[in-house]
């Protein structure tokens, strides 16, 4: 018999009924033993860690890591076990100062912006310019050739070195017809074909993520900061976890998966070889 996990165990008293509209850990503790399910069954189906909901439900918010994760979690939560999420998150507000200030919006509308951008330089401007400069290039090179050819000629007829001089400059327009490639891109493109491979990045932010094999095996679970990445690869899936899905950016099988996660959003995803697309 398992002991302070079932939830007949932990139904409350009168009084503690009475309070229940007071505590926003109180009442997703109430709504949860009213459902019949312990906090094993919550985290099981929320992915939130078993210390973050023993914490919130004892109003603790500490462990979350900030007001954005505190009101995602208790969004999660409440869903988890029937409850609307809006008056706890007003309460939370309340409570906290309210709900975070407006104007971070800014630079998280300005990186919406700039996101597309990150898909690489303008290749086919690149090598129109390339082309132009090869053109103009060999042309002045030829014409320049041609004038030291009849110069060398009238002082000493018969000499034929400045024929293969001029002939020179002909295989840089080889190397100049091929723009070089992007690194990352190349990295990308050579995902093997026969497994799933999904890497994330914190591109906006830090962000709790937790990954799992098609076996259920634990791949990863903690905290990306800002600027850090991450890559898993499994023979057939990729289960993720993103604690803020709007700092989140996404390559599964070589290309960039394009979202519209919101900032604070828990998301559950699943991938496999087929993807891109959302499981």
């Amino acid at each position: 018999m398992s002991i302070g996990n079932s939830p007949e165990d932990e139904r409350p008293f009168e009084d503690d009924r009475a309070e229940a509209g007071h505590s926003i850990g109180h009442a997703l503790r109430q709504a949860r033993i009213a459902a019949g399910l312990t906090v094993d069954d919550v985290t099981n189906a929320t992915r939130v860690r078993i210390a973050i909901v023993h914490a919130i439900e004892a109003d603790d918010f500490a462990p979350c890591g900030g007001d954005v994760y505190a009101r995602g979690h208790i969004r999660t939560l409440a869903k988890a076990v029937h409850l609307d999420p809006a008056p706890l998150l007003a309460r939370y507000d309340a409570e906290h100062g309210g709900r975070p200030a407006p104007t971070p919006a800014a630079p998280l509308f300005e990186a919406e912006r700039i996101r597309p951008d990150r898909r690489g330089p303008n290749w086919t401007a690149a090598m129109v310019a390339a082309i132009v400069a090869v053109i103009g290039f060999v042309g002045f090179t030829a014409f320049k050739g041609g004038d030291d050819n009849g110069a060398k000629t009238q002082v000493a007829e018969g000499s034929t070195p400045s024929t293969s001089k001029a002939a020179s400059p002909t295989p840089k327009s080889s190397k100049s017809d091929n723009p070089k490639s992007n690194p990352s891109d190349s990295a990308i493109a050579a995902a093997p074909q026969d497994k799933v491979t999904v890497q994330v990045s914190a591109a906006d932010g830090r962000s709790w993520i937790s990954a799992k094999d098609h076996n259920g095996r634990l791949l990863f679970d903690g905290l990306l900061k800002q600027g850090d990445s991450k890559t898993f690869q499994d023979s057939e899936k990729i289960n993720l976890v993103l604690g803020d899905a709007g700092a989140i950016q996404l390559y599964v099988n070589g290309k960039k998966i394009e979202d519209d996660f919101q900032p604070g959003a828990v998301e559950r995803l699943t991938y496999t070889k087929g993807d891109p697309q959302v499981g």
